[in-house]
């Protein structure tokens, strides 16, 4: 069984507004659901596992980073592709993310460059799995 591109979800979680705000139109313009949210917190207590999903998550918050939501994710036992974006963040902080799992790490806020062509290929990996959600990108 294949997965219907209107049925996956793309969780969206980012402090600063502009950045929701762009990312969320950039995707819902190409036919994908968006739920975005201003923290790791609010993202835990609006969580569902319903449908496919993936997660664009910010690393540098106030209160939970995006770091410790991943390792909050892992505990939890929620597996959920994830694709960090940072502006910030350094090599370190990008090995973590990778060590615990994370399909990507961008390191800029260049929408149409980078997301695009992750975003893509999450979705095509999404679509043609059935909703089982293993991620390795080529």
């Amino acid at each position: 069984m294949t997965v219907n591109k209107m049925d996956a979800l793309v969780y969206l979680i980012d402090d600063e507004f502009s950045v929701r705000d762009s990312l969320t139109l950039v995707l819902e313009s190409a036919g994908l659901r968006v739920k975005s949210f201003e923290s790791a917190e609010d993202f835990l207590k609006n969580y569902n596992n319903e449908y496919p999903s993936c997660l664009i998550l910010d690393v540098r918050m106030p209160c939970m980073s995006g770091l410790e939501l991943q390792e909050e994710l892992l505990k939890r036992n929620i597996s959920i592709p994830i694709i960090f974006i940072s502006g910030h963040a350094g090599i370190s902080q990008s090995a973590k993310a990778f060590r615990a799992g994370a399909v990507d790490f961008l390191k800029n806020r260049l929408i149409t460059k980078c997301y695009w062509p992750v975003l893509q290929k999450l979705y095509k990996k999404i679509l043609n799995t059935g909703g089982v959600l293993k991620f390795i990108l080529n």
